[in-house]
């Protein structure tokens, strides 16, 4: 199996810009990138359907455990808030 490696975000939008606004083809822009053009093939697909990046992934799953736990903790003061006015 290959390394992992990140790239940059800056990377990523100029070989994405140099595929479909300029011309170049996936090879040459990977080339020059030093990527593979399955990696570039993959940015172009996510861009074309709108799916989020992993960091993206993460940062949501992160807000909705936070928002479920908000959530849990205003619904459980809501019950006390009834109990009470009883």
């Amino acid at each position: 199996m290959g390394t992992y490696r990140v790239i940059s975000k800056e990377v990523r939008e100029q070989v994405i810009d140099r595929v479909k606004n300029q011309g170049v083809s996936v090879a040459q822009a990977a080339k020059d990138a030093g990527i593979s053009t399955k990696t570039v093939y993959t940015w172009l697909s996510q861009k074309a359907t709108g799916q989020p990046g992993l960091v993206e992934v993460a940062k949501l799953k992160r807000e909705n455990k936070g928002l479920y736990e908000l959530v849990g903790k205003l619904t459980a003061e809501l019950e006390v808030q009834k109990k009470r006015s009883r």
